[in-house]
């Protein structure tokens, strides 16, 4: 049976008849415009009802990660800019849906040129667009299928609003032509729990009804499946489930060897949930989300109080806090920030406290302040490390504020290489894969294109993973691993055969990674992460593992 190969992004095994998402209505040909009045009230009133859809499916969402999505999206629609933009557009004499085509399509080419965070969220740009047109030309958006049974969901991408409305008893697994590892498909399918597979080319080919198994550990989509596969299948996914959903414990190996598995936060809510499972505590807390869409930093109080309540909540954990990673790829407004030719290797995390020391001070002294009296065992740690002089000075501030556990993110090949020498002044390191994995491969996180240089099992990466492991058991000193590659089952035995102490993902992906280590003894991963480093590609890594 034919076979289609994608970017496994969310675990799991599905099986049953494949629909495709159809595509958005085109864009009707130009109109003149007789009432400029009219057609600015036909504009406006086109992006009120997107940004309150919008709104109204966050409120109904039970999934965090996909409300604060659907949020944020609602905020493009409704910045007063975009609107006077839309204006101006249709004064020129564009009607209203040529007007927010053409003022969409010139912020895409921003957000597109401005690369890394920005260019993660053109094609949600796109789906903005795709539904104010819609709502101008009084033609429904077209939406998830509704076949009358379970299915596998095709589509060429998948945007905030279709996913955070899938009806899991239906939806079985989701594939994406496009989209990436990074990709809001990509993290909304893990956070719902849904295999999924993105960057699958080939899909627009299969015929809706055609019976599909899709892999979402490994990205393989197999075509043309018969009746006993699909119940098999169902079979494997059931016992899968069942064994996530058995009492867990600390994460371990087999032979009892400790591995910390954590949460990625960005609030206290993150952790109070009551559907999401109980972490051992956070290995990143990303604090930039109190700063973002701000036009004034937040005040000394406001962030004490916000860091006090994840302290809180996370009474008697670790909590790892990263500084502010933002710059220009996410900028703040109230930096007033220029442009730069390449924001991925610009301005950004730790290198904004050159510029303003004072705001990196801070937010050091309201963690501080707000870890006092607390029971959370706090960690701190800066993003975009390069050298060890720049981990020296953030640890020396750290001692200065008070703070007795001062690390660094290890996302640039430099820190990696220099391991060794970091722990000689830090004492703790954690691997950003996301980050490492887009400048060790010169490969733009969300170009499409490059997915396969991204993919975490790319031997060269875990080399790099390797020598942080290798330089943190010399140094006796944990080193931790908070990025995407964390979430993954299959890798995360092998991740600790290189040295990594501890894991940390969206803590809906946590019982996956606890049960897979638990099948494993520390010997055993090691053999597993020589083999995958070994592998001349990801894809022989993968089946080493699988095969070992």
């Amino acid at each position: 049976m034919p076979e289609l190969t994608g970017v496994p992004v969310s675990p799991g095994w599905a099986a049953g008849p494949a629909y495709r998402l159809t595509e958005p209505p085109p864009l009707p040909a130009p109109r003149p415009v007789t009432d400029p009045e009219a057609e600015l009230a036909r504009a406006a009133a086109a992006l009120r009802a997107v940004a309150d859809d919008l709104m109204r499916r966050s409120e109904a969402s039970s999934d965090r990660a996909a409300a604060e999505i659907l949020v944020a999206q609602a905020m493009i629609v409704r910045d007063p800019v975009l609107e006077d933009s839309v204006a101006a557009e249709v004064k020129a004499g564009r009607d209203a849906a040529h007007a927010i085509t053409a003022v969409l399509a010139a912020y895409r080419a921003g957000f597109e040129s401005s690369g890394g965070y920005l260019a993660e969220r053109v094609a949600d740009l796109d789906d903005l667009r795709d539904r104010a047109v819609a709502v101008c030309t009084g033609v429904a958006m077209p939406g998830v299928p509704a076949p009358g049974v379970p299915f596998v969901l095709f589509a060429r991408d998948l945007a905030p609003a279709d996913t955070v409305g899938l009806d899991l008893t239906r939806v079985l697994a989701v594939v994406t032509e496009e989209g990436g590892p990074t990709s809001h498909t990509a993290i909304l399918a893990r956070s719902l729990g849904l295999p999924a597979v993105v960057r699958c080319p080939g899909i627009r080919d299969v015929a809706d009804g055609t019976l599909v198994r899709v892999d979402g550990a490994v990205g393989a989509v197999s075509v043309g499946v018969d009746e006993q596969t699909v119940a098999a299948t169902g079979a494997q996914e059931q016992a899968r489930r069942s064994a996530l959903a058995a009492p867990a414990g600390p994460g371990r190996t087999a032979d009892g060897h400790p591995v910390a598995l954590l949460a990625n936060i960005g609030s206290a809510r993150d952790l109070a949930d009551p559907g999401v499972p109980v972490a051992e505590g956070v290995g990143l807390f990303r604090t930039e989300l109190l700063y973002l869409d701000r036009t004034v930093a937040p005040s000394l109080e406001e962030q004490i109080a916000t860091y006090a309540e994840v302290f809180r909540v996370a009474a008697g954990r670790r909590v790892v806090v990263r500084t502010l990673d933002a710059g220009a790829d996410k900028p703040l407004p109230f930096l007033a920030q220029g442009r730069e030719p390449n924001p991925a290797l610009g301005v950004r995390g730790l290198r904004l406290s050159h510029r303003d020391p004072s705001m990196l001070d801070a937010q050091l002294t309201a963690i501080a302040k707000a870890a006092a009296g607390m029971d959370a065992d706090v960690w701190v740690m800066a993003p975009m490390v390069a050298t060890v002089d720049e981990a020296s000075r953030f640890v020396d501030r750290c001692r200065a504020a008070g703070l007795a556990r001062a690390g660094v993110m290890v996302e640039i090949p430099a820190a990696a290489l220099r391991a060794d020498a970091l722990l000689g002044v830090v004492d703790f390191l954690s691997i950003g894969t996301n980050d490492l994995s887009q400048y060790t491969f010169a490969a733009d996180r969300e170009c499409g294109e490059l997915a396969a240089l991204l993919d975490p099992w790319q031997p060269a990466l875990l080399d790099l993973i390797g020598a942080c492991g290798a330089a943190g058991a010399a140094a006796g000193k944990p080193v931790g691993l908070c990025g995407e590659a964390g979430a993954d089952p299959l890798l995360a035995p092998v991740l600790v055969g290189l040295g990594v102490t501890s894991l940390s993902m969206s803590a809906r992906a946590l019982p996956a990674v606890r049960a897979a280590l638990a099948t494993r003894t520390v010997a055993e991963c090691r053999t597993l992460a020589a083999a995958a480093r070994a592998a001349g590609d990801p894809a022989a890594a993968r089946a080493a593992v699988v095969n070992g």
